[in-house]
Formats: structure tokens, C-alpha cells, sequence
């Protein structure tokens, strides 16, 4: 096959930034993206519906003139969000979900979540009335490795909290290990997951052998090869709990290449691409649509796009290192392979 037709994608997991950042990276999203959940960890977090309406309003300011792209709002979850506050963007058709970070877990997560018993009757009301919760699925404990915090947020927190709250509908954001699929397919259909295009591609190993490589550092961190091995047989099987959620997270190159490199891949530029050969390679091209178009739009209730996307596959494609920002460079995610899909 060297052609495919499908819908035009949706980005389930998107961070755009602000300022010049959310200037320079709008258009790799907008170019392939039809509609985008967009994350609320900006500085400040994007905590009211006020602030939606406003970054909301940022947004489709910058984009080109007849762009189709619809950025979908989240809110930030504190430990003082109220019912109101979410009733308020339910009933005006604001926010698509509401965010939830444990405080620490990752980039701008500062004013996330340490009492989970505080925020129980947003999350019912939530439940009540349909609202998604997106979950940075992991434990911010010191005393647990890097490696396990994912398993042992399901166990400790996820589990018991969608059993105390029966209904709530709820994704599981950027999943990495064997054990995340695994429970996602024992749950009902009120849970899912997103699956990030460089979860697919890379294993810890990629990270640190033969020295570190801070482009490949994102949170949840890349777990061993087993783990990659059943997030690829979860995305390339069709099953509707899965979609795609690039999570996407811009970061300049001082930012990423310093003592303490910042956590996150850019990789909106090149995901579709990316996947198209990842999907060839499992033999599954005729599931990519499903993972890319159908599943998230239907888990948000959502219409597929009426649009559609050409892929054609020929001779390598060559495409930047990097995109420029007033700020500085940005590295676009290098999968480590010669790429011969491209969207047309």
C-alpha cells in the first residue's frame, strides 16, 4: 500500500504552551489535527472557566484563516475547584474535561492534587453528569522508583477511587507500562487510555545507553522493552479504549539540554508519520484510523471529523531538526528511523 485515506485525527493529550511557544507550535498540530484536548499546566494553571474562555481565545486568534482546527478545553484540578466552577463550564459548553495532577508528578503540576478525599465530590458530580477526567496516572511518593509510580497509582489511588465513585468516566493519560493496558481492558467501557506517539518508539534503554538523552526524557518516563511491546499491541489491536494522545510538550532546547532537563517530546510535527510506520511494521494500517480518529471521539461522545487525511508513502521524508521560537530552537522527536509516510 502507498496511499491511505482516513479521518482527520484528533490529538487526545496536547500542550501548547503560551506566548511566543504557543506560536511557534500551534501550526504542527493545526497541519494535521483536526481537534485537539488541550492541557491546562500553564503558569498559572488554567483553573476557571474564565481563563478557558480566555486561552481558548488565544488560540484561535493565531490560527490561519479557514483552519478547521478546534482546541478543546480542560480545567486544572485543585483541591479547591468547585462544583460551580465545573457546573458553570459544563452548562456553557467551556471544557471537554477536567485535568487531574498529582502535586509533583510533572511539568507545572505544583498545584495539583495531595488529598484526594478533598476533591471527591467534584469528581461525583462529575460522574453525575458525564464529565471526563483526564489522569496523570502516578504516585509523586519518593519512597517509590521512578518506574513503578504508574502501577502503583492504579493500585493505591485509581482503583479505589473509580470503585467509590461509580460511573466516573475516566482516561488515563499517556500510559506506559503493561500493567496500565492490562487494567484498562478488565474495566468497563467508563475507562480509558491514551497512548503517546514516543511511548511507542522508545524503551528506557533508548533514554540512558550510551549516555543520556534528554529528548527522550518525558514523565511517565519510558519503562523496559515489555512495556513497549504491549502499549504497540494495544494501540495496533482496534480496541476502542485506546486512542491517541500525542502529549506533545514543547520545551526549548536550554530548557531540555541543562543540569536538570526539562520532561516532555515534541512530537507534533512528525506523529502522523511516525505512526503510519509504526502501524505498516505491525501489519495493522487498517487499524490506524480507529486509534487516530474513531476511538477518542467516540469515548468524548463526539462525531468523527467529516474530513479527511492523505497519507502517501514514497521516498524519505525529510522534514527539520528542529523548529525556531524568539525563545529559542525546539527539537522536533527524532524516532531513530528513516520515515517514508508522509501526509500530503
Amino acid at each position: 500500500m502507498t496511499k491511505l485515506v482516513i479521518k482527520k485525527p484528533d490529538d487526545w493529550h496536547l500542550h501548547l504552551r503560551d506566548g511566543e511557544l504557543l506560536k511557534a507550535v500551534l501550526p504542527e498540530s493545526e497541519r494535521h489535527f483536526n481537534r485537539a484536548l488541550v492541557m491546562p499546566n500553564l503558569v498559572p494553571p488554567i483553573t476557571t472557566v474564565a481563563q478557558a474562555i480566555k486561552y481558548k481565545d488565544q488560540i484561535l486568534n493565531l490560527l490561519p484563516k479557514g483552519s478547521g482546527f478546534k482546541p478543546l478545553m480542560t480545567l486544572y484540578l485543585t483541591e479547591d475547584t468547585s462544583i460551580s466552577e465545573v457546573k458553570l463550564g459544563v452548562e456553557t459548553d467551556v471544557i471537554t474535561a477536567i485535568k487531574l495532577y498529582p502535586a509533583g508528578a510533572t511539568t507545572n503540576s505544583s498545584s495539583g492534587v495531595n488529598n484526594f478525599e478533598k476533591i471527591k465530590p467534584v469528581l461525583e458530580y462529575m460522574a453525575k453528569v458525564g464529565l471526563p477526567l483526564c489522569i496523570h496516572g502516578e504516585v509523586t511518593d519518593s519512597n517509590v522508583d521512578i518506574f513503578d509510580r504508574e502501577a502503583v497509582f492504579i493500585e493505591k489511588i485509581l482503583n479505589p477511587l473509580r470503585n467509590d465513585i461509580p460511573g466516573l468516566k475516566t482516561v488515563i493519560e499517556h500510559i506506559t507500562t503493561k500493567t496500565a493496558v492490562d487494567y484498562v481492558r478488565s474495566e468497563n467501557s467508563d475507562l480509558a487510555a491514551t497512548i503517546t506517539t514516543h511511548h511507542l518508539v522508545i524503551n528506557r534503554n533508548d533514554i540512558l545507553v550510551g549516555g543520556i538523552k534528554p529528548h527522550y526524557y518525558c514523565l511517565p518516563i519510558a519503562k523496559r522493552e515489555h512495556h513497549r511491546l504491549a502499549l504497540l499491541e494495544a494501540a495496533t489491536s482496534g480496541e476502542t479504549s485506546f486512542f491517541l494522545g500525542t502529549d506533545s510538550a514543547p520545551h526549548v532546547n536550554t530548557a531540555k539540554e541543562s543540569a536538570c532537563g526539562c520532561a516532555g517530546c515534541f512530537t507534533a510535527t512528525n506523529s502522523i508519520p511516525i505512526l503510519a510506520h509504526i502501524f505498516e511494521e505491525q501489519a495493522a494500517l487498517n487499524k490506524l484510523e480507529a486509534f487516530i480518529s474513531i476511538n477518542g471521539a467516540t469515548f468524548y461522545n463526539l462525531e468523527p471529523n467529516k474530513s479527511f487525511l492523505t497519507l502517501s508513502k514514497g521516498t524519505p521524508l525529510i522534514s527539520p531538526n528542529t523548529i525556531s521560537t524568539i525563545e529559542g530552537d525546539i527539537t522536533i522527536f527524532d524516532p531513530g528511523y528513516e520515515l517514508y509516510w508522509q501526509v500530503l
